[in-house]
């Protein structure tokens, strides 16, 4: 009995802060238009906001993966808790968009401490029988606070303006925070007394900041190349170093030697790539195109995450009997009916054809999300499941990342810095269309990847 109330207090714990973090994230999208007009800021600058703390996240996740095998588990998510609140609490005063962003870039590294956790703390809790419906619940706390984001977030920011949201930030977290400290007493620490790789660290964060501010200026001349083609290197030598050294931040053999998990968390980039900025459009298209006001957008944007709430559970109790793989590829590919459908809206395109492709994409992510996490967790060996959670999450960020960049890039490209308004309307239709023509293609290849898995899977 001691040891099932122990594991509902850690799945409660973890998906209380899988709640909150989503939920800001979701929330800022809808408040975006409202915060631009405040400050005046372009396209690529409201784009900037949420990439900011994926930049973030992604430079810091294989990092804190690494602490948390080697400190404690816990003891990061929860200092990470109040990274993360702390820094929200500090964006509510925000007086610029330059603050914005600079303050969003240290919430990113809060929310790397904890999600670079959660996964290696539910699979260490559950035995591999229940993996699967306790990663299910946990990422569809993940959805439902992308579910009440929009909602609560278009309400707020049409009642209190946008700064509301961030002084939630505060008190939501110190809860989450005081609930961790009650209810789990466990720890994982089973690369106790090992050295950091801070070499390695050294190589991969420099490497990804110029990756990103490469891509996201490469309209703007020669020099931006220089940096993509500097970064690659950097990631390169990263890749070499981590090859070579006893202690490394990525375990390189589990890549070059387990098709499960490199295949799974391969999918898994092109299937965050292809759909994060999904939301981030049909928000603005929602609000600017069809003149609907926060409230009434987060509205119907709620559909998609209400969906992957109601069926993660299900799925992931699904890929405890059948081949998690086949349910997930076949999340894939309704991800990329969802993406189809998007990439043909037009000024004039019908509610119903916004509500059928945010249906298509809501179930795709139930079906994809937690039985692919299942594959790559079950391939591990238990001393690594640090190191997989750390790097399954650095993917999915990047995956995000990536997203936003080729938002970022289309926008600089086809808007020229401009912001969205009535004027510049068919501009940000074509920026949309070719993004999302873009992000369903991406979803395909990320179908081959998965097929890939098929032979010899068993889980």
């Amino acid at each position: 009995m001691k040891e099932n109330s122990s594991r509902s207090a850690i799945l409660f714990s973890v998906c209380m802060a899988h709640f909150l973090m989503p939920f800001m994230m979701s929330a800022v999208g809808v408040a975006l238009p409202t915060l631009g007009r405040e400050f005046s800021a372009s396209a690529i600058q409201l784009g900037m906001v949420e990439t900011t703390y994926a930049l973030s996240a992604a430079i810091f996740l294989l990092a804190m993966g690494r602490f948390g095998d080697i400190h404690g588990r816990r003891k990061i998510f929860q200092r990470g808790l109040l990274v993360f609140a702390f820094s929200g609490g500090l964006i509510s005063q925000a007086w610029s968009i330059e603050i914005v962003i600079g303050l969003r870039f240290l919430q990113g590294l809060g929310g790397a401490m904890v999600m670079a956790t959660t996964t290696a703390m539910v699979v260490s809790a559950f035995p591999s029988s229940e993996r699967g419906k306790a990663l299910g619940i946990a990422i569809a706390s993940v959805y439902a606070g992308i579910s009440c984001g929009p909602f609560i977030g278009g309400f707020l920011v049409e009642a209190l303006g946008w700064r509301s949201l961030f002084y939630m930030v505060l008190p939501l977290g110190l809860i989450t925070y005081l609930i961790t400290r009650l209810k789990i007493t466990e720890e994982w620490a089973e690369a106790k007394g090992e050295p950091f790789d801070w070499q390695g660290a050294a190589l991969y964060a420099p490497a990804i900041l110029l990756l990103v501010f490469g891509v996201s200026n490469l309209s703007q001349g020669w020099w931006a190349w220089g940096l993509v083609i500097l970064a690659n290197f950097g990631l390169f030598l990263f890749l070499l170093y981590e090859a070579k050294t006893p202690y490394p931040l990525l375990n390189i053999k589990l890549l070059r030697e387990n098709r499960i998990f490199a295949l799974s968390n391969l999918a898994a980039l092109f299937n965050y790539a292809a759909t994060f900025g999904v939301t981030f459009f049909l928000s603005l298209y929602l609000q600017y195109v069809k003149g609907m006001g926060p409230q009434q957008a987060g509205t119907i944007l709620i559909v998609q995450p209400i969906m992957q709430t109601i069926f993660s559970p299900f799925c992931g109790r699904l890929s405890d009997r059948i081949p998690a793989s086949w349910v997930a590829t076949s999340g894939m590919f309704s991800c990329a009916v969802g993406l189809g459908v998007a990439a043909n809206l037009s000024a004039d395109s019908s509610l119903t054809m916004i509500l059928v492709l945010l249906v298509f994409l809501g179930l795709g992510f139930a079906l994809f999300s937690s039985p692919n996490v299942s594959m790559i967790m079950g391939s591990v060996e238990p001393r690594y499941l640090g190191v997989a959670s750390g790097l399954n999450a650095s993917v999915r960020t990047l995956g995000m990342l990536s997203s936003m960049m080729i938002i970022t890039l289309v926008f600089s490209y086809l808007m020229h810095g401009q912001p969205v308004t009535l004027e510049t309307q068919p501009e940000f239709l074509s920026s949309m269309r070719i993004a999302l023509l873009i992000f369903c293609g991406l979803c395909v290849i990320g179908i081959g990847c998965s097929f890939g898995r098929f032979t010899g899977a068993t889980r």
